[in-house]
């Protein structure tokens, strides 16, 4: 069954051309022009990924991204932006985009991105709440306090389930699947985003930052996720319980 990217974005020479190269790569489209018959359409179609400008009528995308992920909807949320200020892209992924791609972009970089978006995971129909979940499933891993089990797509801390973001619950996947290495924010973006060319880094730092704040006691001294300066991030498997 082809997969299913609801565009919302206002400027109608962008959607004519998002949906010619998308049914051309064999995805089904559903487009929205405002942000109010956007944030409808995405929790009445379920679709696999959304294309979703920033500047919208009636409701902006951050608002729309805002109200999807307060409803526990994970699908994967890249924004559009014409905007080059820092602020707006760090707060699209505050509110828990997956990515965003700065306008005017070429065509081949965002096939690239979306590929990467729906490849990474899975949804999990049998518990009908939109989880998702990577393909692979390791057992279950355990590092003091935390714990996650891919095949229910959950972490949990002291046993009570952590709040995650498909991107941060795949973060830590892949760090309690590799404990005590250390990454650069290139691998990172290579093995967890899975990107075929490195993305804007600051994905990584914002997407770690958030992620600390859910897994550690005090995440201005971090006992799970560390920073090696010049390196990257290690993920300690001797954090206490």
């Amino acid at each position: 069954m082809d997969k299913t990217i609801l565009i919302v974005e206002d400027e109608q020479a962008i959607v004519d051309i998002l949906v010619f190269n998308l049914n051309k790569n064999g995805y089904r489209t559903l487009t929205a022009a405002d942000g109010e018959t956007g944030l409808a359409l995405a929790r009445k179609q379920n679709p696999d990924l959304l294309l979703l400008d920033v500047m919208l009528p009636k409701l902006d995308g951050f608002s729309v991204c805002r109200a999807l992920r307060a409803g526990g909807f994970m699908t994967p949320v890249i924004m559009l932006t014409a905007r080059e200020e820092e602020s707006d892209k760090v707060l699209g992924l505050e509110l828990g985009a997956d990515d965003y791609i700065t306008k005017p972009f070429s065509m081949r970089e965002l096939l690239a991105r979306v590929r990467a978006n729906i490849r990474r995971t899975a949804v999990d129909v049998s518990n009908g709440n939109g989880a998702v979940r990577p393909a692979s499933e390791p057992a279950e891993l355990r590092l003091g306090s935390l714990s996650i089990h891919p095949g229910r797509a959950e972490a949990r801390k002291n046993d009570l389930p952590l709040p995650l973001s498909a991107r941060e619950y795949d973060l830590l996947l892949f760090f309690m699947s590799h404990p005590d290495n250390v990454f650069s924010r290139e691998e990172l973006m290579r093995d967890v985003w899975n990107y075929e060319y490195y993305g804007d880094l600051r994905t990584v730092d914002v997407t770690v930052r958030r992620l600390r704040e859910k897994i550690e006691d005090n995440p201005g001294e971090p006992c799970f996720l560390l920073t090696r300066r010049g390196m990257g991030y290690l993920f300690a498997s001797s954090a206490p319980l």
